[in-house]
């Protein structure tokens, strides 16, 4: 039949939805043992979906969309699949399934854009500080009055099963991470939402005891939070994910000059593998540290920018990553 995709198409499809599961699963800080646990299904089950060799099924899309807290990313996969594959069946295309239920993050009408993204990383020797800045603007029509953060780390990122075990035994604690925010120069409350042992995934509230600062339709505010983790748990590369309409994204790095530090970075998105920043870091010393900028304009949505380093004069160091969003 003219036109009708062929068994490429299908494995394509059944490819795609296996590396989005994947993906979730490491952004999630997630063994596949840990999310068939999750899920009710037998670990060999997810491993096999994950590799391919098993097809796509809606249940198994919905409830792993559910457990990794993918929105429709990953459903929208298994819906790609089904439409290759009606394709390649010369099939009329069948009625778009309805999606499962997901979780609004923030007010229904609202439509929040991230108009300046800047982290910044500093490392004294032992711990790395971690402090974010955001302006968040409001273009919805309802206020929002929540603000959804992650904080991810992984010590052994090529060893899941060793990672899952180091955290078992050295978990990343809320009282370790010290976490402040403010906005308006107000403190804000936060509230957990995930407490895993090296996931955390909390909402900042734009209200404390004093009273509540919402950010309203129109409006555009900064926030401000940091924390502390110390390198026993955080490593030498940094991932930014782009998980809201973002104009302008920015990262310094910040360490002892004395180690002799090196930075290099890679993009990767939902289409293509990962490849280098399109612009270097920009180096400065100063006060005996030593900084790398690095910022885009516009990222994609879904991106993630990933820096990595290395100390050529070390001391005693750890390895590992980390991501937060």
């Amino acid at each position: 039949m003219e036109g009708q995709l062929g068994d490429g198409a299908v494995e394509e499809a059944v490819q795609e939805f296996a590396a989005e599961v994947a993906r979730w699963r490491e952004v999630r800080g997630l063994s596949k043992l840990a999310l068939a646990r999750l899920m009710g299904f037998d670990p060999s089950y997810v491993s096999h979906m994950e590799s391919g060799r098993h097809k796509p099924t809606a249940a198994f899309a919905e409830a792993a969309g559910e457990k990794l807290n993918a929105g429709k990313a990953i459903w929208n996969r298994w819906c790609a699949y089904e439409q290759a594959r009606a394709a390649h069946r010369g099939e009329a295309p069948a009625p778009a399934p309805v999606p499962p239920r997901i979780e609004q993050p923030y007010a229904a009408g609202s439509a929040l854009v991230v108009e300046h993204d800047q982290a910044r990383l500093e490392y004294d020797g032992a711990d790395y500080r971690l402090t974010m800045r955001r302006r968040l603007r409001n273009t919805g029509g309802d206020p929002i009055t929540r603000y959804l953060i992650r904080i991810s780390v992984d010590r052994y990122p090529g060893d899941p099963e060793q990672s899952n075990a180091h955290y078992r035994a050295n978990p990343l604690t809320w009282q370790e991470l010290a976490l402040t925010a403010t906005c308006r120069g107000e403190t804000m409350r936060w509230e957990a939402k995930q407490d895993r042992d090296a996931f955390k995934e909390l909402w900042l509230l734009f209200d404390n005891e004093r009273g509540r600062f919402p950010l309203y339709p129109g409006e555009a505010v900064w926030i401000e939070y940091a924390y502390t983790v110390s390198d026993t748990k955080w490593g030498q590369w940094f991932q930014r994910a782009v998980r809201l309409p973002t104009e302008h994204l920015e990262v310094e790095l910040v360490f002892p000059s004395d180690l002799d530090p090196v930075v290099w970075g890679t993009e990767t998105s939902m289409t293509a593998e990962a490849s280098p920043l399109h612009s270097a870091p920009v180096q400065r010393e100063e006060d005996g540290m030593r900084s790398f900028r690095w910022s885009t304009s516009t990222p994609n949505l879904h991106a993630r920018y990933r820096l990595a380093w290395r100390f050529r004069a070390p001391r005693e160091l750890s390895s590992g990553n980390k991501e937060f969003g």
